[in-house]
């Protein structure tokens, strides 16, 4: 409980850890080598005066006292980062950057990084990826930020991990595989999927009622496109079905994702791609029993080179996978030509 205790001396209030906390404004960007304790010729930000304040009240606390893990694993500096509190901080991560401490884990694996990604502080994950920070470390599921950001759909703690990169020198693998086989990529496109299907769930008539989902399609799609930006492969298969970020698209006929996938100038090597069942894209989207967006979504794919000659391990074509109905045989006709067969 040392940590909590010192903090709390402070006027902190309750650890909220997983919470949505509020923010400080942003006032402005140090970097590790401002000087922020000293004085500056030009008014102080707020910031800077806040970053002031925090260094000088822990002035005289002890390395050790800093250091100390409480009973659930967490130093002063996760309990910091989970609250939002931004100069605490910066000035917490300053001395245990100095004492090679910033990557201190609590009892889920986290550091403060992953501590500020799972929270969505993104102005907090900006300065410690400043500091030096870790980015590609992984928690006690596997997960690295970028996961984390992913499956929440915090893609402004994902910018801020894109927009640091180049002043940190690190580089970023988004290619990490959590436990469950995923990559960031994978997990931003499924949890886009999770979504489209509860819209669709509702019908077009209740739809326009939920602001709140059309807000998290757009944060997922956001996380696609910086995990993009990121340099992540549309191409990665996942470890435990051999599926790319199209499969995963396709199985929900995500039309908006396959759009965004398929302009990324690896598509074309990547459209064809076989899952370890043999099955391509087409393969999964021909398969859908009469989705809304079947069609356009199968269509996309052949505009794109989906080849349906491809047989998968039972020697099926997409075409024969089609549904009975209008929509599959519309499907069928579609996919039904024979290109190169392998």
């Amino acid at each position: 409980m040392i940590a909590r205790e010192l903090l709390m001396s402070h006027k902190l209030c309750q650890k909220r850890k997983h919470g949505n906390t509020s923010q400080l404004e942003d006032w402005g960007t140090l970097t590790p080598n401002a000087s922020p304790y000293v004085s500056h010729p030009a008014p102080l930000t707020l910031f800077h005066w806040q970053i002031q304040q925090e260094a000088q009240r822990f002035e005289g606390v002890s390395p050790e006292m800093l250091i100390k893990q409480d009973v659930d694993g967490d130093t002063c500096l996760h309990i910091a980062v989970a609250q939002g509190r931004r100069a605490l901080a910066y000035v917490l991560a300053a001395k245990m950057a100095g004492w090679g401490a910033l990557e201190l884990k609590e009892h889920n694996g986290q550091t403060a990084l992953q501590v500020a990604a799972a929270a969505n502080q993104h102005l907090i994950v900006q300065d410690l990826l400043m500091h030096g920070a870790h980015i590609n470390t992984r928690d006690a599921w596997g997960r690295s930020p970028l996961h984390v950001c992913a499956e929440k759909g915090f893609y402004q703690s994902l910018q801020s991990i894109w927009k640091t990169r180049s002043g940190s020198g690190q580089p970023i693998d988004t290619e990490i595989f959590n436990y469950d086989g995923l990559t960031a990529l994978h997990v931003a496109i499924l949890s886009h999927n999770a979504v489209e299907s509860e819209w669709r769930a509702l019908g077009p008539t209740r739809a326009h009622m939920h602001g709140d989902l059309l807000q998290r399609k757009h944060a997922y799609a956001q996380c696609v496109e910086t995990l993009l930006n990121m340099d992540a492969s549309c191409g990665t298969k996942d470890l435990k079905s051999g599926r790319t970020c199209l499969h995963m698209a396709a199985q929900e006929a995500n039309v908006h994702l396959l759009n965004i996938l398929l302009n990324q100038p690896s598509a074309m090597i990547s459209v064809n791609h076989k899952t370890f069942s043999g099955n391509t894209a087409l393969h999964v989207v021909s398969s859908l029993q009469n989705h809304p967006t079947q069609l356009e979504a199968a269509t996309l794919l052949m505009t794109a080179g989906a080849n349906p000659g491809v047989r998968n391990m039972d020697n099926e074509l997409a075409c024969q996978l089609a549904p009975e109905g209008a929509t599959g045989e519309k499907v069928r006709q579609l996919v039904g030509g024979q290109h190169t067969a392998y």
